[in-house]
């Protein structure tokens, strides 16, 4: 397990064997981060945990990413877990992958989270 926390919203990978930490996998992480940050700067914090449940020898390893985001009162889940339709035997597409859902998911939070406060807000006669 890494902990890093330079950047704002504390940042935790967790790599599964086989998995093995690289600086390259966790710069794609830490970009991928940043740009939820860019979206909502009250993270506080978010840990990502990659793993390969399964090798297939004549399918290769099919990889899995969680990704635990907590915000202000919540932990937003995010798992991209192999599917038959859509698997991805590179990682770095499985993160790619599993951040998009994220943006996705942390967006609709904001969105919903908005509302919440103006349906609350709002003067009634």
């Amino acid at each position: 397990m890494h902990f890093f926390a330079y950047m704002q919203a504390p940042l935790q990978i967790t790599f599964r064997s086989p998995i093995s930490p690289s600086r390259a996998i966790h710069e794609r992480v830490v970009e991928h981060v940043a740009k939820l940050e860019s979206f909502f700067d009250r993270i506080v914090g978010c840990h990502v945990t990659l793993g390969s449940p399964h090798h297939h020898h004549d399918h290769g390893n099919h990889y899995t990413v969680h990704i635990e985001i907590a915000v202000p009162g919540h932990t937003l889940n995010i798992a991209r877990d192999p599917e038959p339709r859509a698997v991805r035997e590179d990682l770095y597409a499985a993160i790619d992958d599993a951040f998009t859902n994220a943006e996705r998911v942390l967006k609709e939070y904001i969105r919903r989270s908005r509302r919440a406060m103006t349906d609350s807000t709002e003067v009634r006669w």
